[in-house]
């Protein structure tokens, strides 16, 4: 990885298009699954190597496999599921080492060791006994202590306050959602973790959603710098913020694209569908690989230094209306977030479509919203995606969560 990374520029660009190259050639040799999905590859013109889906990977993993490697010399896990759609999949041992050497290198930029500093970790934890005792144990061998995402109550977050008081941690580590629960419960009683808990250097959220005024409540009431990170499961780190909060695009073993909806590379500035091509993993192809979530490139990227300025959202979380306008999932909620959570009454809430004109907003909260709420929310809907759309309003004493723990912000029902 250091000797990727200290290439000059005209170094690192031959890098990327060898590597390129190289992946591909070599699935089309010595995989069949491979050579089968791109059959009309063309090795020196890029645009011909096919974009593929989670959908056409949801076939058994031996189907799937490079020729010489068996799965007791592989890395094998499954996908979140996050997006629907969740496999199997499989690294070679170095590809996968490269993987962890990438985490390594951007934790150490705000000195953090990834081996030994300590984490206390937002994240969800499988229910069934077995697996439940084998994510603690991995979490005393990582040096981290798991709190519950599955219960964001006042209560739960004071034991979790007091966890803090007797503990050395070192950074923050989870979902989005769950964390910010955190800092607001923090926000209510009027203190900084870090006062806390001097220990801590850092928070890193990642898999969920982090909007401005979010960052802005963790940054105050957690004391420590907000690092965003984006990654998947079978690809590794995606993005990651550096101290200059810009989000930087791992380009040492991804290679990572914005495409529009057929499949053409879009401008630095636009907003596409993140594709991307794991330079390294031999035992399995992700070649021109669909995430099925939508970015955009900062117009200040060159190909050495990619920014990714907006992650938008999944493709599958989409808003159709009536009038046949599109939108992210996420823009109609952030228009709701941006009135709904201004006094702080309301802790938590999700948006779904019912139906073409049917909205349901569901929501915790300290009193029900009133008419004046009410009103002031239909009418940012109104303005920012259109008029005449019936919204539903439902307290709830809890949110429903899936089972990894992670609160998805939207979903329609269409």
């Amino acid at each position: 990885m250091k000797s990727i990374q200290n290439k000059n520029d005209k170094e690192f660009n031959t890098y990327v298009e060898t590597k390129k190259q190289e992946i591909v050639a070599f699935h089309l040799k010595h995989n069949s699954f491979y050579k089968n999905f791109a059959k009309n590859a063309n090795l020196l013109d890029w645009n011909s190597i096919p974009v593929m889906t989670k959908q056409d990977l949801q076939q058994p993993l031996e189907q799937r496999l490079t020729i010489g490697f068996s799965q007791r010399k592989i890395y094998v896990n499954k996908t979140s599921g996050s997006s629907g759609n969740p496999f199997y999949f499989a690294k070679d041992k170095f590809c996968h080492a490269l993987t962890w050497a990438v985490f390594i290198n951007r934790y150490s930029l705000f000195n953090l060791d990834f081996n030994s500093s300590k984490q206390a970790r937002f994240y969800g934890i499988p229910l069934n006994t077995s697996s439940y005792y084998k994510e603690r144990f991995k979490d005393i061998l990582g040096k981290r202590y798991r709190f519950s995402v599955f219960d964001l109550s006042y209560n739960k977050c004071e034991k979790n306050l007091e966890k803090f008081k007797d503990s050395k941690f070192n950074y923050i580590y989870g979902y989005t959602s769950a964390i910010v629960q955190f800092a607001k419960f923090l926000q209510q009683k009027k203190v900084v973790l870090k006062t806390i808990c001097p220990s801590i250097k850092a928070c890193i959220v990642t898999s969920e959603m982090l909007f401005e005024a979010d960052k802005t409540l963790l940054k105050t009431y957690l004391g420590v710098p907000i690092i965003n990170e984006y990654g998947a499961a079978e690809l590794g780190l995606i993005a990651f913020q550096n101290k200059e909060d810009e989000w930087l695009i791992n380009n040492e073993d991804l290679f990572v694209e914005i495409l529009d909806e057929n499949d053409t590379v879009l401008p630095y500035g636009k907003e596409g569908r993140i594709v991307v091509t794991s330079l390294y993993n031999k035992a399995h192809p992700f070649i021109r690989y669909d995430l099925g979530d939508i970015g955009t490139f900062s117009k200040l990227s060159t190909p050495e230094k990619l920014i990714l300025e907006k992650l938008i959202g999944r493709t599958n979380d989409i808003v159709i209306l009536p009038s046949g306008k599109k939108a992210a999932g996420l823009t109609f909620y952030y228009v709701t977030k941006t009135v709904i959570e201004n006094d702080g009454n309301v802790k938590e809430f999700i948006i779904e479509q019912l139906k073409l004109d049917a909205f349901k907003i569901s929501y915790v909260s300290n009193n029900i919203l009133g008419d004046t709420q009410v009103k002031a929310i239909k009418k940012a809907i109104t303005k920012y995606l259109e008029p005449n759309l019936n919204i539903i309003f439902k307290r709830e004493t809890i949110l429903n969560r899936a089972k990894s723990g992670k609160l998805k912000q939207f979903k329609s029902y269409l």
